[in-house]
Order: C-alpha cells, then structure tokens, then sequence
C-alpha cells in the first residue's frame, strides 16, 4: 500500500461488540468491516480466537474472563494508536471489565464506542445450532455465561442492536450512524 494511501486513511477507534453466545457478535463484527474497509485499516478481535491464540489456558471463571477482556483491551489499544479501526467481538460479561477497557481507551485518546448485541434467551437457544444453551440448562456446561455464570448489559452503550427482531443490515446500518455521529467516519450519510 502506498504511503499516500495510508495518509488517507481515516484514525484509530474501538468498535467493541458485546452480548451473549450466539447474539451475532461475530455475523455484525464482519458486516461492519466489509463497510469500513474501502476507508481504514480494520482488524477483528473475535473472542474465539482469542481464547484460541491469545488467551489460551485462561478457563471461564470470573477472574479468567476478566484477564481475557483485559488482553483483548490492550491488543485493541494497540492497533488503534496506529490508526486501526479495531472491532472486538467476545461476550465481554462484566460490566466492569468493559468498563475499565473504555477508561483506558479513553485515557490514552482512542475513542470507544460500545455496541450491545441483544437479544431473547429463547432467540439463542433457537439459533443455538451447537445446542450449548440446551446443554447450559440441563446443568450440563458449568460457566455458561447467561445461564450459570451472569452476563451484565451494559448500562449506556452507544448503540442496542435487537439481534432477534432488526436484519443484520439495519443493526449495520445503525452502529456505522453512531460512528458517523462520533465522526469517526467522516460526513454524516445521507
């Protein structure tokens, strides 16, 4: 890529999804980065791989979850002080790990916007094609997020999607009006 391309290009910001298993964290997060590519550099951090790659040997207690959401929050400051739009896509249960991840972005300059993906506990087990939440039920996966272990909503994201009644296109549509209004993304659509 040349050098006056990359002038071009727009700054840095964190686009962090949360929501429970299954809410479309991951179906939003690429939706969203084919709109932004033709504009910035973009990187998906998906909790998957991360848990994968980065986070390998953290289990799914409280305080593992919290150094999980704490790396992803590093890594996600990191690409985005290079100009990286940087969209995280891991359930992220605690409000307050969410929380100190949007201090320290917004200490260090880089702006945050939370999006939550919502929607019915009867719309994941519907969707559920692995059938984890009728297993998370039945008491047979301890740690399940939403069902033995809690999922906090964020309290004021910058923007809801309603995963189980908006099509993918709207919620885009939605979360790419916020980060215009923050004027992450130049103009305001038309």
């Amino acid at each position: 890529m040349s050098t006056e391309t990359n002038t071009a290009r727009a700054g840095g910001f964190i686009l962090w999804f949360t929501g429970m298993s299954g809410a479309g964290k991951s179906t939003l997060s690429t939706a969203v980065r084919r709109q932004l590519e033709p504009t910035h550099s973009v990187e998906v951090l998906d909790g998957d791989e991360i848990r994968t790659f980065l986070s390998k040997g953290l289990g799914f207690t409280k305080p593992d979850r919290e150094e999980n959401i704490r790396r992803i929050g590093y890594v996600a400051r990191l690409l985005a002080k290079h100009r990286v739009a940087v969209i995280s896509a891991a359930i992220s249960p605690y409000r307050e790990s969410r929380n100190e991840v949007r201090r320290l972005a917004t200490e260090a300059g880089t702006p945050f916007i939370e999006v939550y993906a919502q929607a019915s506990l009867e719309a994941l087990v519907h969707r559920d094609v692995k059938g984890l939440y009728k297993k998370a039920l039945a008491g047979e996966i301890p740690h399940f997020t939403g069902i033995s272990d809690p999922y906090e909503p964020p309290e004021s994201p910058e923007v809801t999607v309603h995963t189980d009644s908006e099509t993918v296109e709207q919620s885009v549509e939605r979360i790419l009006g916020a980060l215009h209004q923050r004027g992450l993304l130049g103009s305001t659509p038309r």
